[in-house]
């Protein structure tokens, strides 16, 4: 089967054919870097990694580029209340981003351009625009004749009259038409600068993505992607100067992730409910934060929740029990003459779903479900009496690959720690006073094929090692 993702141009799925066999080149929109990321921030960042990952997976070499904006607003701001250069505050908060996503499982990009490297490809970017009439310089500025082009509107499905002026677009008396947005900003005293034809001054937020893809990907790309908020006006004026510039479709699909709310709530520091990935991940794991934004196809909104996460950790920790209880049989079984075909069978059925949901515009949510089987499979097969090494192997092999797939490889345990017995045994215990007696009883298997053995008594549950 092919992989078919929604692209939100057409607005509909469609199959996913590459530019160039075999190869991707895909680009997607990074931070600004001023401050710490916010679990907003995190989740394209996981949710493209996996998408990648799954590419690569599927034989794809992928070429991937995401970048940093570290000149703007914001950043200069930020700098003058630390009383910082521009620079030192970007590369601090670039540092702080690779230590954030790297503890989240995301793998480096192909390249991690920054704005501040491409100042006289943006300015050259700027000057085609002026020569054929897609842009005009005032008092110092330079800014894109909306109008001018033909099919504004079309990836935010607008009409160019119904549309009103976006984020980061100012209202400017200088400009020709309120939608025109800046693609260089004239110097305010004191601020960074660089030098052009039209003056000191700095790139306008929008053309350093046209002109970093173009640089490191080329004029067409197949994949271009990022969160919900930036589909405008960020992403449509990027088509806009792109193709107005190089007279070619900027990019064949367009992916966006879905929001993010607190318990709810969207995230806003006005609620006090922003999160910053850099403290959360000392109160929760990354890996289950990375695990429970999975649990939810990217396209859809995710709902952070305490119990929704203790649910994902729960989850998490049910598939690594299962992978530990397979490599402890896998120490002390036997190689058996003949291995179990029908097992064989039912582990590729789950590697076979895993593959059809993730085909499906990459659902994570239906693939976690499939481990979940496999899981689930694998710790009915370890109640067997008799389990040979070879069918053990295959279902550490098969829960290796997927979970790898996903960026969350498993942690290698040769024995549980009296520690987590006593944890699982205290588990079992609120399991029954909830007359849960299935997970009391999952529970008690699970311990017993890593060699564990429950006593129940009138003092309590005692174990000891078998």
């Amino acid at each position: 089967m092919s992989i078919q993702l929604y692209n939100t141009l057409t607005r509909k799925k469609e199959k996913f054919i590459p530019i160039e066999e075999g190869k991707v080149k895909m680009y997607v929109c990074g931070p600004t870097v001023y401050n710490y990321i916010h679990i907003g921030n995190a989740r394209p960042v996981i949710a493209f990694d996996t998408i990648r990952r799954y590419l690569e997976y599927r034989g794809y070499e992928v070429n991937y580029v995401s970048n940093f904006t570290d000149v703007d607003d914001k950043i200069i701001k930020a700098a003058n209340e630390l009383n910082e250069e521009v620079g030192e505050l970007t590369d601090r908060f670039i540092a702080a981003y690779h230590e954030d996503v790297s503890a989240l499982g995301c793998e480096e990009a192909t390249a991690h351009p920054r704005v501040t490297e491409h100042i006289q490809d943006i300015v050259e970017f700027i000057q085609v625009l002026i020569d054929k009439g897609f842009a005009y310089e005032s008092h110092g500025d330079v800014y894109f004749r909306t109008r001018e082009f033909e099919g504004y509107g079309k990836l935010s499905h607008q009409s160019i009259d119904e549309l009103k002026v976006g984020a980061r677009v100012e209202e400017n008396a200088i400009k020709t038409d309120p939608l025109d947005f800046a693609l260089w900003k004239s110097a305010k005293t004191g601020e960074i600068s660089w030098d052009s034809p039209w003056g000191t001054g700095r790139p306008g937020w929008h053309i350093e993505c046209s002109v970093m893809a173009k640089q490191l990907l080329g004029d067409t790309i197949d994949i271009h992607a990022g969160g919900q908020d930036l589909t405008f006006p960020h992403h449509e004026n990027e088509i806009a100067q792109s193709e107005a510039a190089t007279g070619k479709t900027f990019a064949n699909y367009w992916m966006h992730n879905g929001y993010i709310n607190i318990d709810n709530e969207k995230m806003s520091k006005s609620l006090g409910n922003f999160i910053l990935v850099h403290e959360i991940r000392k109160q929760i794991d990354p890996k289950v934060l990375r695990f429970f934004m999975l649990s939810v196809h990217y396209r859809h909104p995710v709902n952070f929740a305490q119990e929704l996460v203790e649910s994902a950790a729960n989850g998490l920790e049910r598939i690594q029990t299962s992978y530990s209880n397979l490599q402890h049989r896998l120490s002390i079984s036997a190689d058996l003459a003949e291995s179990s075909e029908s097992w064989s069978n039912k582990i590729q059925e789950q590697i076979n779903a895993f593959e059809k949901a993730m085909d499906d515009d990459f659902n994570t949510a239906n693939a976690i479900a499939s481990i979940f089987e496999l899981s689930k499979q694998a710790n009915v097969y370890l109640l067997e009496k008799n389990t040979d090494r070879h069918t053990l192997q295959q279902f550490i092999d098969a829960l290796d690959l997927l979970m790898g797939v996903l960026g969350l490889p498993f942690e290698s345990t040769d024995e549980l720690m009296d520690s987590d017995v006593d944890k699982l045994i205290q588990e079992r215990l609120e399991a029954r006073k909830n007359r849960d007696f299935a997970r009391s009883d999952e529970i008690r298997d699970e311990l017993k094929v890593r060699g564990i053995i429950l006593e129940d008594t009138a003092q309590g549950t005692r174990w000891k090692r078998g």
